[in-house]
């Protein structure tokens, strides 16, 4: 799809109110394309002011410009997938994928109020957002088309690059914040922040190059231990340190307290795009990391040996779907089942200590559902589990080890 064939329908455009939206819309809508214009409250902490996007987008043309809150949301999303200890390679939290789907949520009213025919993004053709995007749109609006600027050969041609776009506001005497020195590109949300591109695609350039914005550099924490304590009640956080609060603001407690001690600041990962070129990311996401530390505690007390198996596998699957933009599947809503079902098992209090970006188990309590039992795994003479009822169970596994190097199936030393 180009630009000519947009002319007559009703466009929605998902838009952060940055270089790429600003410049996409004053692009359509100099060409006589009516755009609404919608952004989404992720409550982004690199932005100081939302509420300043719609007037932006207006200015660039668009006929109408709504921001709409969608933090909820975001916060019901990650803690799914924080339940299902969902972490893409190298331990990202996949902040960013699942905020593209809590997005594509939270636009399908006004898309269906609306009366919406094309969805347009700023997503670029190298990376994963065009397809959450696009695959999220398909699975919960099918009925609405999308258009992709960056891979219009006529966008690419004119504008398809950093320096072209700010050229081409500059000229339209729009405002723009970026810079073409600026060294990364960062996309935000309060689960997560993502660094990449730019001097980060650089091997030789540290991931503490990164200007941090939700906490610190380990090497920069205090030099003192602070303890934390989560109470969970079936798999959702209800208070942290003995304070009672809901997740948007269990989520943003953990980011503060975690992000002073840099925990989970500077993830730095060179994963596998879903198109399957590398890329780079540093990424932040200190109060998840510590809520997916203390969740992982309590699936260590409460999973007995064939969930624990079972949840590593599906653990794999989800972060795969999340990251691949595939959350409405019925793969993930498969998967979301089983690890819901877990959740409603872990409740408990645990307490941590963070340092320097490190976190360390202090306790559990209030466990219920816990299969721990301290006689039983005990090396002293105490509780009922007898050493001797062993023996039964040795002697059939050596029966089998010997079948094995009788065959000749065992490896060699």
């Amino acid at each position: 799809m180009n630009r000519n064939d947009l002319r007559g329908k009703k466009i929605l455009a998902l838009v952060s109110g940055g270089l790429d939206s600003t410049t996409i819309v004053r692009w359509l809508s100099a060409s006589g394309i009516d755009v609404t214009a919608l952004t989404i409250d992720l409550g982004q902490p690199d932005e100081k002011n939302l509420d300043v996007i719609p007037a932006r987008m207006k200015a660039a043309g668009a006929k109408e410009a709504l921001l709409l809150d969608g933090k909820e949301r975001l916060a019901e999303y990650m803690l799914q997938v924080i339940r299902g200890a969902a972490s893409h390679e190298g331990g990202y939290w996949n902040t960013t994928g699942i905020a593209r789907m809590a997005t594509v949520a939270v636009a399908l009213p006004v898309i269906r109020q609306h009366g919406i025919d094309v969805v347009t993004h700023g997503a670029t053709g190298r990376g994963n957002d065009q397809v959450r995007f696009e695959l999220a749109l398909a699975m919960l609006a099918p009925e609405v088309s999308v258009y992709a600027p960056w891979r219009d050969e006529e966008f690419e041609a004119e504008l398809g690059g950093r320096r072209l776009m700010i050229q081409y506001c500059q000229r339209e005497g729009l405002q723009v914040t970026a810079t073409e020195e600026k060294p990364y590109s960062t996309d935000a949300n309060f689960c997560g922040l993502t660094h990449e591109a730019g001097r980060l695609e650089q091997l030789t350039t540290p991931s503490d190059f990164v200007d941090f914005i939700m906490g610190v550099s380990p090497m920069q924490a205090p030099d003192k231990v602070e303890e934390l304590t989560i109470r969970f009640e079936m798999g959702t956080p209800i208070a942290v340190n003995g304070e009672s609060m809901g997740i948007v603001e269990a989520f943003q407690t953990l980011n503060r307290i975690g992000g002073r001690n840099g925990v989970g600041i500077g993830i730095d990962v060179v994963e596998n795009r879903r198109i399957g070129i590398k890329s780079r990311g540093v990424y932040e996401s200190p109060g998840v990391s510590v809520l997916a530390y203390c969740y992982e505690k309590l699936l260590q007390l409460t999973l007995d040996r064939s969930r624990r198996k079972l949840m590593d596998v599906i653990s794999r699957q989800l972060a795969d779907a999340v990251y691949e933009g595939e959350w409405f599947s019925p793969t993930s809503a498969s998967l979301l089942q089983v690890t819901e079902g877990i959740a409603q098992l872990a409740t408990g209090q645990i307490t941590v200590g963070l340092y320097k970006g490190n976190i360390r188990f202090v306790a559990a309590k209030d466990v219920p559902h816990s299969l721990y039992d301290e006689a039983g795994a005990s090396m002293e003479k105490i509780g009922d589990l007898r050493h001797t009822w062993a023996e039964g169970y040795m002697q059939i596994a050596d029966y089998v080890a010997r079948r094995m190097a009788v065959a000749g199936q065992t490896r060699k030393p």
